[in-house]
């Protein structure tokens, strides 16, 4: 496809000799000329029906490949993560990757939209695991801290246990896109050709310091491409996906991640955490009161919100898995949240774990431990990872590391 022009954009299946269960996307970019002269993006995913996306015009095509493709581009700020400077919350070990997708069979895709002086925006999935999520459902919770915010399909999972769909992250104005995204995304899956009904998990923060979020820039066709971009391994940071937006402590705040590893005695089993950071209060890291000495910090009304998703593979009842929830909220505290009125603080919790055998409630504590400090850590990965975002609407400025490691180094912490 040289230029489409005005057709509409097309997905097909590769070639019989690649490798099975994939698609490829392939636009051309004439008014971008730093990008190659065709963008091709590979997705994993499991089988899918679709021949055509016929409903993906060129604009929107032109859009969502562009953000991920920018993905792919060097990074032009290295910025270190949390332990990079010493910041090692709690006692247990990290998973290799410490990340989200520690955790076998989860995987996660950001679309990041950046589109002139006023979108500063996008879309985070997280799948919790492999195959038709709606046809081997897995078990979840959520819990609600403060409930200021729209965390759709909490109520069908509160009821019934269950995960069904792609768990995405959003602003507040495009979780109704999100949901459209998801449904068509899962209608679409072999094997559904019968499903008439989809509860869709989207969470959101409100990321209007930044972005215009009244334009409600996000298209379905950009929640598809998350799903269908998410991948295991590393996940990306800062002000990608869903985090490109917002806000946290009164620095730029994002997307941050990462795992806990039980040891033999207490099961083996991993915790990860993503958070999608927006909130305020007074910033305090490894116990460092950093909001205090950089003389920044919020806890107006209108905070934001934080989304936190969790996933284990520990076999956890839906009600333990509530109980997890929970502590990854309570985690929020350690980095001096304020759980401020405007802030919706939510978290969502499931297990990978095929199999009916239960811990009991008396094995679980480790468990919230792992998860109260890989949340501290998480939120700090938010901070560290994001890169200074403008626009017409405001700055939110990155946490600047070379003071931050002062006032860390005073406390003993760091290196």
């Amino acid at each position: 496809m040289e230029d489409p022009g005005d057709q509409r954009g097309r997905a097909w299946r590769r070639p019989t000799n690649a490798r099975p269960a994939e698609l490829v996307y392939q636009v051309a970019v004439p008014e971008a000329p730093e990008c190659p002269p065709s963008i091709q993006v590979w997705a994993a995913m499991p089988p899918f029906s679709w021949e055509i996306i016929d409903f993906m015009t060129r604009r929107q095509l032109l859009q969502t490949f562009a953000s991920l493709y920018a993905e792919h581009l060097p990074a032009q700020e290295t910025r270190p993560r949390a332990r990079d400077l010493g910041l090692a919350p709690g006692v247990f070990p990290t998973g290799p990757l410490n990340a989200i997708t520690d955790v076998s069979g989860v995987r996660v895709g950001h679309v990041t939209l950046i589109q002139g002086d006023d979108v500063r925006t996008g879309v985070t999935a997280v799948l919790p695991a492999p195959g038709n999520l709606f046809q081997e459902k897995v078990p979840g919770a959520v819990f609600v801290g403060n409930a200021f915010g729209k965390l759709a399909g909490s109520t069908q999972i509160e009821e019934l246990g269950t995960i069904e769909t792609p768990i995405v992250l959003t602003n507040t104005l495009n979780v109704g896109t999100a949901i459209e995204g998801i449904v068509a995304y899962t209608l679409a899956l072999p094997g559904n050709e019968k499903v008439v009904s989809v509860n869709a998990v989207v969470g959101e923060t409100n990321d209007s310091g930044l972005n215009d979020i009244r334009g409600m820039h996000v298209r379905r066709e950009d929640v598809i491409a998350a799903i269908l971009n998410a991948k295991d391994g590393s996940v990306a940071e800062g002000s990608v996906g869903a985090g490109t937006g917002t806000r946290c402590f009164g620095w730029k705040g994002g997307i941050g991640t990462s795992s806990r590893k039980a040891p033999t005695r207490f099961g083996s089993f991993t915790v990860g955490v993503l958070v999608q950071t927006n909130f305020g209060g007074v910033l305090t890291m490894g116990g460092a009161p950093v909001g205090q000495r950089l003389g920044k910090y919020d806890y107006k009304s209108g905070d934001g919100s934080c989304m936190i998703v969790v996933a284990t593979d520990a076999p956890l009842t839906p009600k333990d898995l509530k109980r997890l929830a929970a502590r990854a909220v309570f985690g929020l505290a350690r980095t001096g949240s304020s759980y401020s009125n405007g802030s919706g603080d939510y978290a969502i919790a499931f297990s990978t774990a095929r199999t009916t055998a239960a811990l009991s409630t008396e094995q679980t504590s480790p468990y919230f431990e792992m998860a109260l400090e890989a949340v501290e850590e998480a939120v700090y990965n938010s901070l560290l990872q994001s890169t200074t975002v403008q626009s017409k609407f405001g700055t939110a400025e990155a946490i600047p590391i070379e003071r931050l490691r002062q006032i860390l180094q005073g406390f003993g912490i760091g290196r």
